[in-house]
């Protein structure tokens, strides 16, 4: 069994020397918060796609937008469990660090997209594709079993570890610095790639199983893998709070994005975000939209919204506590969503059903999966073939273009290989296509 008061550390990776030297105001937690609201990674997910495009004249989401909205449910989550936990259960956390854990899930609500690369999936894809059915294939022999793991799942939570704590060029170790508890807890699947879900998902990239394996047993957070095994552990609790955020922001606001684009009609719309509700409070909701006088179905639809998002928190948390011992015991399975009262579960369903059919299969969703794909394949071949043969004229020309943090210059070729990833990676959306565009001859900056 876990035990809270091991769970919540502020604990420094990197500066594990000074904890005890610190005294501020200003929490640990916080903090963490801070950094990542300042730091250049998370300022880039503003052009990088959500869902849809990057906006036009209609403005829907961007990884920016979700990011700080998730944070804003994640901070409600965390309270909320952590008054209730305190009142009904564990009455000794009070006037602990276990009463900020509503900050530690909000920061990691704002970390839990800073791996993604650009196009989204779109790019997952292409980066993993590129090794098992591109050019990239003939590279296995030349590189470690457990590299060609993590590089043929590369995954978007993985690398947010990575790029949390990994020492690039110049930086200090610990890479962001953050607390133990905030990085546990955007590990969504903490194990190897080598023992990778049946989506192939997974937690850390080999570079950083040390460091996970530190937080971790520092934490007590259970380890299940036998010895041999590839390393699994189960969650740390707060990730079940940071899905739990996730799940509802991209689900309820997706709705909301393909409203105003028109993809759904308003009747539509209505129909899906009442049905969270029965029918004694889908009068009030409707009353209420007529009492406040609201005509603009892009109003009301926010209305409706709002009651959702705090239908479903509220949903979560009790979900938490009604399962904290299996949670603690590393037993508990799903997500908390999955396992709220019936009539939520069924609407939630339903609109997962439906974004599929609908949105995510969208002409404007899947031509950027589309473009996206050949952008990041190309980035990724023209790279890769750069740093094989680093001497050629235009390989120089390209690997001028990375940034010094970036040890593209290393002897390994799995630290070259790595620094490929990590450059092409870290693009916006935006910046992918300019880099594309002009390797292609397709753009100059003088025309």
């Amino acid at each position: 069994m876990m035990d809270w008061n091991r769970l919540i550390s502020n604990k420094r990776l990197g500066q594990e020397y000074r904890h005890t030297e610190r005294h501020d105001d200003r929490t640990e937690f916080k903090r963490d918060y801070d950094r990542l609201i300042f730091s250049a990674p998370f300022r880039r997910l503003q052009n990088k796609t959500q869902v849809f495009p990057l906006p036009g004249s209609i403005f829907v989401h961007n990884r920016l937008t979700h990011s700080l909205e998730v944070a804003s449910v994640g901070m409600s989550l965390g309270n909320d469990v952590a008054q209730r936990i305190i009142k009904e259960k564990h009455p000794e956390l009070k006037d602990t660090m276990f009463e900020q854990i509503g900050q530690i899930v909000s920061t990691a609500c704002l970390a839990h997209d800073l791996g993604n690369p650009p196009f989204g999936h779109s790019g997952e894809k292409a980066i993993q594709t590129f090794f098992t059915e591109g050019p990239g294939n003939v590279l296995q022999k030349e590189v470690s079993p457990v590299f060609w793991d993590d590089i043929t799942h590369f995954e978007g939570n993985a690398n947010a570890f990575r790029l949390l704590t990994h020492q690039f060029k110049g930086r200090r170790p610990g890479g962001f610095v953050m607390t133990y508890s905030t990085l546990a807890s955007i590990v969504k699947y903490p194990y190897a790639s080598s023992a990778a879900s049946k989506k192939g998902k997974f937690g850390f990239f080999h570079s950083e199983q040390d460091s996970f394996q530190k937080i971790a047993d520092e934490m007590g957070i259970i380890c299940i893998s036998k010895e041999g095994e590839p390393l699994r552990y189960v969650r740390h609790p707060l990730v079940y709070l940071v899905e739990a955020a996730d799940d509802i922001c991209y689900e309820i606001m997706d709705i909301e994005d393909a409203h105003k684009l028109k993809i759904l009609s308003y009747e539509e719309t209505e129909n899906l975000l009442l049905s969270f509700f029965d029918e004694e409070n889908q009068a009030k909701i409707r009353k209420r939209i007529a009492d406040e006088g609201l005509q603009d179905p892009n109003e009301k639809v926010v209305y409706m919204r709002a009651c959702v998002i705090g239908k479903l928190e509220n949903e979560c948390v009790n979900t938490f506590i009604d399962h904290e011992q299996e949670i603690l015991a590393g037993t508990f399975t799903g997500s908390l969503i999955g396992n709220i009262s019936e009539i939520p579960v069924k609407a939630y369903r339903e609109c997962a059903t439906l974004s599929v059919e609908r949105i995510y299969r969208s002409r404007p969703v899947l031509d950027v999966e589309l473009s996206g794909y050949k952008i990041m394949a190309t980035l990724m071949e023209q790279m890769v073939e750069a740093v094989m043969h680093p001497k050629r004229f235009y390989s120089k020309q390209l690997i001028d273009r990375v940034s010094s943090q970036y040890d593209i210059d290393a002897q390994d070729l799995e630290t070259r290989l790595m620094a490929v990833i990590d450059y092409i990676a870290g693009m916006t959306d935006v910046y992918a296509l300019d880099v594309y565009q002009k390797i292609n001859g397709i753009s100059l900056p003088i025309v």
